[in-house]
């Protein structure tokens, strides 16, 4: 059988950056991708491949590893952690000022569940808007 799974850092951010940025559904309209480095090489601790912008303002940033991505999250850190918990994406805060919460994409087929993150931290976003 062959091995099919998506498991290169920098493919999987790829496929992240294409689900946030090309649909146009939900929450998702509100997203876009920027400051995208395109000639980013994965590294141990990740590196920064782009940010993620909800209405103009950052809310997350993703980084690259050889074997994984993650979003780095900078609103909303509750939501994404009780978010990520929710569909079985590791997660870890970062003990950093201002906190973090770090949400791990470890295969291609985790990039919908990461979508569904970043949709859940818009949602609570839009909560504390209002």
């Amino acid at each position: 059988m062959v091995e099919d799974r998506i498991t290169d850092g920098r493919r999987i951010a790829q496929l992240l950056s294409s689900e946030l940025d090309g649909r146009e559904d939900g929450e998702l309209a509100r997203f876009a991708v920027t400051n995208a480095d395109r000639d980013v090489e994965p590294t141990a601790d990740g590196a920064r491949a782009y940010d993620v912008i909800r209405d103009d303002e950052r809310i997350a940033r993703a980084f690259v590893h050889d074997d994984r991505a993650h979003l780095e999250f900078e609103a909303a850190q509750d939501a994404a952690a009780e978010a990520a918990s929710d569909v079985d994406l590791r997660v870890r805060p970062k003990a950093t000022n201002p906190p973090r919460t770090l949400v791990f994409v470890e295969s291609g087929a985790e990039v919908k569940r990461a979508t569904d993150v970043v949709q859940r931290v818009s949602q609570a976003l839009a909560e504390t808007d209002e």
